[in-house]
C-alpha cells in the first residue's frame, strides 16, 4: 500500500496534466485497486491543504463533480500579462440573464424562456450552446415537441461550482439584489 506521500505526487500528477476537473471515482482507477476511497479522499485532501499554504500559486478546486489545480484568482494579472491576454471573453448582460433561467429552471424550452424574458432568445441560446455552457437536453413531449436545455459540465467549470446545490437560492439572489438596489 503506497505511502500519503506518494498518493499526493500520484494526485497532484494527474490534475496537473488533466484537462477537466478529475473525479474520484478516475483517480481510484489509476491508483489502482488496492487503494481504498478513503485513503485517496485523505491524499486530495493534503495536496489541498499544501497548496493553502501561504506563498503558493496554485491551489485545488471541487468543480464539477471532480477535482482540478488551478491558479489563485490574485494572479489574474500577472498571468494575463504573460500570455497576453488582452481581456477574457465575457457573458453579455442578456447572456448572464438566460444561464440564469435556464440553471435555475432546467430543463426547459426556448419557448419558455423567451416568455421568462419577454424577448426572443435564441441567439443568445446559440451563442451558450457555442460556448459549450448549456446542452440540448432532449425534447418535450408537447406539441411541436421543442428542445429542451441545461446547463453543461462546462457551466459548473466556469462559475467554479462543485454541483448545481451550489448555486445561490433566488431568496439569496433576491436579497443580494435588494441591498446593491439600496447603496447610494
Amino acid at each position: 500500500m503506497p505511502e500519503l506521500k506518494d498518493l499526493t505526487a500520484m494526485i497532484e500528477a494527474v490534475l496537473a496534466v488533466a484537462g477537466e476537473p478529475v473525479t474520484l471515482d478516475a483517480l481510484v482507477v489509476v491508483a489502482g485497486e488496492r487503494i481504498e476511497r478513503a485513503q485517496l479522499e485523505e491524499a486530495v485532501e493534503a495536496v489541498r491543504r499544501r497548496h493553502d499554504q501561504e506563498g503558493s500559486g496554485l491551489q485545488i478546486e471541487h468543480v464539477a463533480g471532480g477535482f482540478r489545480l488551478a491558479t489563485r484568482p490574485e494572479h489574474e494579472g500577472a498571468l494575463r500579462e504573460y500570455l497576453g491576454y488582452r481581456s477574457r471573453a465575457r457573458l453579455s448582460q442578456a447572456a448572464l440573464e438566460t444561464l440564469a433561467i435556464v440553471a435555475y429552471r432546467q430543463p426547459i424550452t426556448l419557448p419558455e424562456i423567451n416568455f421568462l424574458r419577454g424577448v426572443n432568445c435564441a441567439a443568445v441560446v446559440r451563442t451558450l450552446l457555442e460556448r459549450k455552457l448549456v446542452l440540448v437536453a432532449g425534447r418535450k413531449q408537447v406539441v411541436g415537441t421543442p428542445l429542451l436545455y441545461r446547463t453543461s459540465k462546462e457551466f459548473l467549470v466556469h462559475f467554479g461550482l462543485p454541483d448545481l446545490s451550489a448555486l445561490p437560492t433566488p431568496e439569496e439572489v433576491e436579497q443580494v439584489a435588494g441591498e446593491g438596489a439600496r447603496e447610494p
